[in-house]
Formats: C-alpha cells, sequence, structure tokens
C-alpha cells in the first residue's frame, strides 16, 4: 500500500499497518509526538489499522484534533484517579472542551483541597506509564459489562445507541472506561496538566436529571506552555464579567427575583441606555430604519400563526391553560410577528420597499436554571432587533447592509478583531424542525454563502444551528474563559411571510410576497455589556463610562469652583461627579483609579484663580493644567468620535 503523507511525500508498504507504527517508522520523535491520525481527512486513533492506499497525516498536541486526544486522555486520568479515591463514585462523561477537559462524577462536591488530592493521584497514574489498549464488545455484552462494572451511567449511554452497534473501550492498567476515542498510546505521554475548578452539573444537560459534580481541567505538552494558560486563567478571573461587573456595581442578582433576571444599578442602567441611544440613533438617521413598539405579549393564535408555537413553545413563558382558559397568553421570545402586523397595517408598493423596522426589543425566554450564568444567559433580556421587509432582488443588497451596519458597531465598541462568523444551517436529517423543501434551504442557504464570500470574511458552517423558518449568519464570540456565544445574528427568511399573508404591489401592479430578513445590529444589551466587561476589564471607552469625570478638590475651601466646573461639565453633557470627602488628595486619586474612571480633575488654588483644572487620566497619568474649556473640547469630541484612547499599562504618581 502507498501512503501519501501531509508534504506530498510517499511511505510503501507490503502489509498493514497501525498509524502509530508508521509514525514510528518515519521517526521515533515523531511517534513520541504523535496524538492521533487522520486518514483522508477523517481523526482515527493511532491503533487504527492502515491496509489501503490513502493520505496520512499523524497529528501533534499543535493540531487540533492532536490537542482533544491528548486532552481526552487527561481526562481518563482524572476519571481513574477519582475512582481510585472515591471508589463509590460514578462515571458519567469526560470530553475535551476548546480549554481543556472535564469529567462529570455522581458523587459528593469536590474541594480546592480534594482537587490537589486527585491532582497527585494523577501524577502517581501517569508516572506508572500504563499501555492504553482499545478493545470492542457488542452492545448487550457491553451493558452487561458496565452493569458488573456497577456504572449506570455509561449503560445509559450505551442503550441509547443502536442493537447492531459494537462498543469500544480503552483500558489503561486495568481501569476501564466508554469511549470511542482516539487516545494517547500510553499515560506517560502527558507532560503537563491542572484541574482548574469544579461545578454543579446535570446529567446531560437536563435539570430534571441527576445533578452531578463536574471537574474541569487542561493539560498541555510543555510546562511552559500551562504556566501561561494558568496565568491567562488567574486574568480571565479577573475580568470575568460576572464577578467584576458586581464589583464595579453595574448590576446584581437577587434570589427572590429570580435566576436570569438581573437588577442593572444606576451605573450600569446608563452603560445601557447609552448603548441604546447610540444605535437607535444610528439605525433611524443613518440607515434608514422606521422605529416601532410593540406589546411584550400576546395570545397564542399569534405564535401559531408564526410558527412558534409549534417549534418554540418550550422556550417560551405560557400564561394560561389551553384545556381550561378561553384565552392563553404568552410572553415574547421575539418581535417579529409583532412587527409584521406594523407592515400590513398599510398597503405596501414595490416602490415603499426595503421596509426597515428596527425595535428596542425586551424579550423572555425560558432558558434551563442550569444554562443561567451573569449577563450572558438570562430569561429577560433586550436586542436591538430589527426586521427588513424586501423585494427578492433586494436581498443581497440589504444583507451586505446588515453585514456593514453590524461590523460598524463592533469596530466603534473595539470589538471587530474578537469575532468570527458562521453560516447555521438546518438540519437535512430533521426536517420536520424546518419550514420549506430542500430546493428552499438550498437556495437561502447559499444566498448567505455568497454574500460573506463577497465580503470576503472568513466563516465556518454548522448544519442545526438555523431558525425552524431560515438560515442564518452568526457572529460569534467567545468569553474570558472560551465559551463562544452568538452576539449578532442575521437571519434570511424567504417563506414566513405566507404565512402571515404579507404581500407589496409589484411594477405590474401584482400583489406578491416579500422576503424578510431578521437581523440585530448590537445583538442583546446584557450579553454585550458582559462582553464589554471582559474585554477592557471595566476601563470602558470614555463615551461609555457611566462616570467620565471625577472632581478632586483639593480641600473645602475650593468646593464652590469644583461645583462649578461640574456645572459647566453637565451643561456639555458630561457625565461627572464632585468628592466632596474630607480625605486627602492621594487617597481620592488612588480610589477613583481603582474604580476605572478615565479623567479626574483636581482643582484648588491655582486653578481657581486661573479657571483651569489639573487633569490626570487612565491613558497618560498627569496631562498637567488646561483650561477648562480646553477640557471641556478635548473630552466632548473623544466622547462624540466614541474614541478607544490607548489604556497607560502604569500610572506612576
Amino acid at each position: 500500500m502507498i501512503i501519501t503523507l501531509k508534504d506530498g511525500s510517499q511511505k510503501e508498504y507490503p502489509q498493514s499497518m497501525s498509524v502509530y507504527e508508521i509514525a514510528k517508522d518515519i521517526s521515533d520523535g515523531l511517534a513520541r509526538a504523535a496524538c492521533a491520525g487522520e486518514i483522508d481527512g477523517k481523526v482515527v486513533d493511532l491503533r487504527t489499522l492502515v491496509d489501503r492506499d490513502c493520505g496520512l497525516n499523524i497529528l501533534t498536541f499543535s493540531d487540533d484534533a492532536g490537542k482533544a486526544a491528548y486532552r481526552h486522555t487527561t481526562s481518563h486520568v482524572l476519571a481513574e484517579a477519582v475512582k481510585r479515591l472515591y471508589p463509590d463514585a460514578k462515571l458519567a462523561i469526560g470530553p475535551s472542551i476548546d480549554t481543556g477537559f472535564y469529567y462529570d462524577f455522581d458523587c459528593g462536591s469536590f474541594t480546592r483541597e480534594d482537587l490537589d488530592k486527585i491532582e497527585d493521584e494523577m501524577k502517581k497514574i501517569i508516572k506508572e506509564g500504563h499501555e492504553i489498549t482499545r478493545f470492542t464488545l457488542p452492545r448487550q455484552e457491553a451493558i452487561q459489562f458496565m452493569k458488573e462494572r456497577n456504572e449506570p451511567y455509561k449503560v445509559e449511554l450505551i442503550e441509547d445507541l443502536p442493537e447492531d452497534s459494537v462498543i469500544s473501550f480503552y483500558d489503561q492498567g486495568g481501569f476501564v472506561d466508554l469511549c470511542a476515542g482516539p487516545h494517547l498510546m500510553s499515560t506517560k505521554g502527558i507532560k503537563a496538566f491542572k484541574l482548574t475548578s469544579s461545578s454543579m452539573a446535570y446529567w446531560r444537560g437536563d435539570s430534571d436529571k441527576a445533578r452531578l459534580q463536574r471537574i474541569y481541567g487542561t493539560a498541555y505538552n510543555k510546562k511552559e506552555d500551562l504556566k501561561v494558560h494558568l496565568e491567562q486563567m488567574e486574568d480571565a478571573k479577573r475580568r470575568d464579567h460576572n464577578k467584576l461587573g458586581r464589583e464595579m456595581e453595574l448590576f446584581t442578582t437577587v434570589d427572590v427575583i429570580g435566576q436570569g433576571l438581573p437588577l442593572f444599578t444606576p451605573k450600569g442602567t446608563k452603560m445601557i441606555m447609552k448603548l441604546q441611544r447610540w444605535i437607535e440613533d444610528l439605525e433611524d438617521n443613518e440607515w434608514g430604519y422606521v422605529r416601532t413598539r410593540t406589546p411584550l405579549m400576546a395570545k397564542s393564535d399569534l405564535y401559531k400563526i408564526s410558527g412558534h408555537w409549534d417549534h418554540y413553545k418550550d422556550g417560551m413563558f405560557v400564561l394560561g391553560d389551553e384545556e381550561k382558559d378561553k384565552e392563553v397568553f404568552a410572553l415574547r421570545p421575539m418581535t417579529c410577528p409583532f412587527q409584521y402586523y406594523v407592515y400590513k397595517n398599510t398597503p405596501k408598493s414595490y416602490r415603499d420597499l426595503p421596509y426597515r423596522m428596527g425595535e428596542t426589543s425586551t424579550l423572555f425566554r425560558a432558558e434551563d436554571s442550569g444554562e443561567m450564568h451573569g449577563l450572558t444567559r438570562v430569561r429577560q433580556f433586550t436586542i436591538s432587533e430589527g426586521h427588513l421587509v424586501i423585494r427578492p432582488d433586494q436581498a443581497e443588497e440589504e444583507l451586505k447592509g446588515c453585514l456593514d451596519l453590524a461590523y460598524y458597531v463592533l469596530h466603534t465598541l473595539g470589538l471587530a478583531e474578537d469575532v468570527t462568523f458562521r453560516l447555521s444551517k438546518w438540519d437535512p436529517n430533521n426536517k420536520k424542525k424546518y419550514l420549506g423543501d430542500d430546493n428552499y434551504w438550498e437556495s437561502t442557504q447559499n444566498a448567505l454563502r455568497e454574500v460573506l464570500k463577497e465580503k470576503n470574511l472568513p466563516f465556518t458552517e454548522a448544519d442545526g444551528e438555523a431558525a425552524f423558518y431560515g438560515p442564518k449568519i452568526d457572529i460569534q464570540a467567545k468569553n474570558v474563559y472560551g465559551k463562544e456565544d452568538t452576539m449578532i445574528t442575521i437571519q434570511l427568511d424567504c417563506a414566513i411571510a405566507e404565512n402571515f399573508d404579507m404581500t407589496y404591489v409589484d411594477a405590474n401592479g401584482n400583489k406578491v410576497r416579500p422576503y424578510i430578513i431578521h437581523r440585530t445590529s448590537l445583538g442583546c444589551y446584557e450579553r454585550t455589556l458582559a462582553w464589554l466587561i471582559e474585554k477592557y476589564a471595566g476601563k470602558f471607552p470614555t463615551w461609555l463610562c457611566p462616570e467620565q469625570v471625577r472632581i478632586l478638590p483639593i480641600s473645602e475651601k475650593y468646593m464652590d469652583y469644583a461645583d462649578q466646573v461640574y456645572k459647566e461639565l453637565k451643561a456639555n453633557g458630561i457625565d461627572s461627579t464632585v468628592d466632596r470627602r474630607s480625605e486627602k488628595i492621594g487617597f481620592k486619586i488612588r480610589e477613583a483609579r481603582i474604580e476605572k474612571l478615565p479623567y479626574m480633575l483636581v482643582v484648588g488654588q491655582q486653578e481657581e484663580a486661573d479657571h483651569t483644572v489639573s487633569v490626570r487620566s487612565r491613558f497618560a497619568g498627569d496631562e498637567g493644567v488646561k483650561p477648562l474649556a480646553q477640557f471641556i473640547d478635548d473630552i466632548c469630541r473623544e466622547i462624540r468620535t466614541k474614541e478607544i484612547r490607548k489604556e497607560l499599562q502604569e500610572v506612576k504618581e
């Protein structure tokens, strides 16, 4: 057989060989570094026999799939260590993830001291250097095998597989786990790891099922890389919006109000108001939107017309019982069906299109309690929602316009470099979930695909992520821990107008169906605020800060001048306060720095006499004495242009 390697070179072998044996034949160093293989584009285990002509790539830790195999092996070592220390613990699942791995156990909770003990046991297992072997069993034998080991979660996983399945297991020195692989050849291949945290998790992500304990960890093939990662994780903890946002008094939550229902303090409210006013003015004044205001709830009749009752009811807050009540209402999970009736309120001709409707929409979704997190996953949220009713011939131009608007918003916020693009498609294996046929989905998906290509935007494609009525361009971003969320979405819908009998009169006088683009320009305000907190570690661009300037009088004698400065700043729309406390000026400056304020204005005798201010900032430290009028001009320009000034790493006093 002839094996074509990644660099194009070829190897010829007279008999079948495993991926690992071929790697070893190429070089001992490559075999030591090998984590998995890739045969004709498919990731395989190192133990996989190659018995035909093919393309082969030996995957190492530098490859994503190799990294995943390395970390998955570490998760098995974690599972073995837990079973050694806690024999009654039951194993659930233990996959690799972008930042490392985790494993779920049915047992008591874990403290940091427990994790340290488990780490020590893992080091022993790695030092023992057990060879990892793979074997398979027919489904029924596999079920019995796991029943004998008293592993009910593994039994359930196997029982969910087809009856003719052949089930694979991996054995490392007597510890056996159900697994599809791939894995390293030996536990001694693991060079550096760390257990980072533990938390509660539900079996299969279902809050009605068992509560498990999840241990998170990460692994690297070099200790230096692990050290860098752990330092980054510490920085992530400092930036975590759920921690930092509360410390900065931007939002809070209260148990008696409920999970996923954050309360915004005056500071956080002011930030969201600034974002909202900017987006509304931007859409209405520069992008040709009309503004609507629609109800927060509707009868179930509306959602039945739109299809949401059939496709999305489980994600809605329903008010009433269809079997008992004459009318059943639901809090709205989206605004589109409401805005359709705004469109239908007056007849439209082809000259009226595109008809772009924008609304700052408060929405409600019955998210699972286990999914709640800070501001990124909530049950009530507000988005910059919009629906564009268009002629078919306008689709390409309007889709590009939606992308341009989204990019402008991201660029202004300093977030454009932090996003990726995804074409979210239907799942052709589950067609009952969607409106339309194969041709509809192929044509709409291709329309979005071509727009992304013309904009020269790199993107991935994902099956099963589309809305039930059409495909989406999803603009994705990761939080400080690497978890990805959708920030902005643009959807093409060529089907739903039929349900609502939406029409326009074309150039020939005929009534025809429009297309609809569902889109957000900023997305969810709550999620965006979380993103901004983590991006800037709380040091926001000046225009977004709830407090832009703090005036610091040197003593009470200069309080009148401080008030005069305050009035002039306020008259120019600058958010400012006066520190009236009887504290030393150094203390006031340090506290303002801790609170991450952009500007501090120190005022005393000379400043009062000259009508000046002594300026200190996050950006340049001591900026010297300036006429008050000049400072106002400078900061107003900074706010007006939404400038993002470069931060000074360390301000020395």
